[in-house]
């Protein structure tokens, strides 16, 4: 244990939760007047930022330094690509992808932009902002935390924590307060992070067993199922990333694989297929465009409830996902890390916003069922209202609760290995008690947040993390590419000293 860091973040996260329940108020107020300020003051930054990381991952990737291999020039990957990309998925994008897949383009379609609602511009819209928000960038900013993280543990045995990043600027200092700061700082924002996550989890949990049993939406029961969900997860990160997490991940894809494979077929697959491909052009053709985009040249409530939510959210996630990509990705080139990273989740999310996204589309303009009525009114109903006016209703929704269930557990898990491992001091394979503290902690946190606001404060804490998180992205773009630097102009790995600032 690291106690600095780790006695620091549990000190934070208790004044947080403490203030989270006890001024369940004046906390989403609170909040929300942060929320409304940083916002105004640093969308710029965010959109710039986001952009810049996806443009430096792809330069990397197509540059000779992605030859470069994480660990040894012998190392080979500790998982095969099928198990990374599944475990990948999971922690990545999981409940988030299921929870929007019908909400947002729905939501889009009925409240666009820069198109008339419900019009057939509308649908292309939806669609193009469905696969922006989820595309190439927040899996740019992933490959931002995770590629450096591997980098310097595989290949210089550094410790798996977010302080290493900084080792090629300011060398061993990184063990003194510096260090600390930015490891409390990734901790308590992979907190913020999973709450939001295991927050939106609960909310559809919630609705879908309404949807099977009769259960009303309430508080009380969201909280019960964060905590019940929390005790399995518990049991899940205490038997280790080969067994529990490992196969969690792998079952539930194969449940959402199934669930995506009935909409394909019972849904209109011809107009999925052409959805797939009609969106992929619109986001090829309006990237440049909508990355830049922001303060007056769009609509400032709008960018700040959507795109301007989504960076931030993906950056507050990235100590979280970058620290758990770069724990299982030993022994890829860079080029390779980049390629699953960047690609394959990408498509994947793509197909999905068309299957899930398309059909619900095709159900509302022929005026069938009450998708956008419940979208509107809950988001966590609208796959569910999808759902319902399709074959076998009532087995897809149990399946669709399944499978959210599941990516909730792997979320906990997945997020307690990465906070025990940053507050152990970057010990790829942490004792079980820290494991039962921070999957315990993680819970608490996601009942202090829906008790202090619901979204409005998970979406806020979000925002407040993902400020000093991205500027530390960006610095750590920078000392990773003065090391690889020095990696390829020496025959084999360099020393660490050689990394490190004159």
């Amino acid at each position: 244990m690291n106690p600095p860091v780790f006695l620091g973040s549990a000190g934070l996260i208790v004044v947080f939760v403490l203030y989270g329940v006890l001024f369940s108020g004046e906390a989403e107020t609170q909040f929300s007047r942060a929320q409304g300020w940083l916002i105004d003051s640093f969308g710029w930054f965010y959109v710039l930022a986001a952009s810049f990381m996806l443009g430096f991952v792809i330069w990397l990737g197509l540059s000779r330094l992605g030859e470069i291999r994480l660990g040894g020039d012998d190392a080979r990957p500790e998982f095969g690509r099928l198990t990374w990309f599944t475990m990948l998925m999971a922690a990545g994008m999981g409940i988030g992808l299921v929870f929007f897949g019908v909400a947002e383009p729905i939501l889009h379609y009925t409240s666009p932009l820069d198109a008339e609602p419900r019009s057939d511009a509308a649908v292309r819209e939806a669609l193009f902002h469905s696969y922006f928000h989820w595309g190439l960038h927040p899996w740019a900013i992933y490959i931002c935390m995770a590629l450096p993280l591997a980098y310097f543990h595989f290949r210089h045995e550094l410790p798996l924590a977010p302080r290493s990043l900084l080792y090629p600027l300011i060398g061993e200092r990184i063990k003194g307060w510096v260090g600390h700061m930015v490891d409390i700082i990734a901790t308590v924002g992979t907190l913020f992070g999973v709450g939001t996550s295991l927050g939106l989890g609960a909310m559809q949990i919630n609705a879908g067993l309404g949807v099977l049993t009769g259960l009303g939406m309430s508080l009380p029961v969201q909280l019960t199922i964060i905590a019940v969900i929390t005790g399995i997860a518990t049991v899940s990160v205490v038997s280790g990333l080969h067994v529990g997490i490992r196969r969690l991940s792998e079952f539930n894809m194969g449940v959402a694989a199934l669930l995506l494979a009935f909409v394909l077929v019972a849904g209109p697959t011809i107009l999925i297929l052409e959805t797939f491909t009609a969106g992929i052009g619109a986001y090829m053709s309006d990237i440049v465009e909508a990355s830049f985009r922001v303060g007056a040249a769009s609509d400032p409530d709008w960018q700040a409830d959507w795109t301007l939510f989504y960076w931030v959210w993906w950056i507050s996630w990235s100590p979280f996902v970058g620290i758990f990509a770069a724990r299982i990705s030993r022994g890829r080139t860079i080029r390779e890390m980049i390629a699953g990273m960047l690609l394959a989740p990408t498509l994947l999310g793509f197909f999905w916003f068309a299957a899930f996204g398309g059909t619900a589309l095709s159900l509302e303009s022929a005026g069938i069922g009450r998708i956008a009525e419940m979208s509107m009114e809950d988001e966590a109903l609208s796959l569910y209202a999808m759902l319902a006016e399709m074959p076998l209703s009532m087995v897809t929704s149990a399946l669709a609760t399944l499978a959210i269930v599941v990516f909730f557990i792997t979320s906990s898990d997945s997020g307690s290995l990465v906070d025990v491992m940053v507050t152990s001091g970057g010990h790829p394979n942490p004792p079980a008690p820290y494991r039962v503290f921070w999957c315990v902690t993680e819970g608490v946190v996601a009942m202090s947040l829906l008790s202090a606001g619901g979204l409005i404060a998970m979406r806020t804490a979000s925002l407040t993390s993902a400020l000093p998180l991205t500027v530390f992205l960006l610095v750590a773009c920078i000392g990773l590419v003065r090391a690889l630097r020095v990696d390829a102009a020496i025959k084999g790995a360099p020393h660490r000293a050689q990394i490190a600032p004159d």
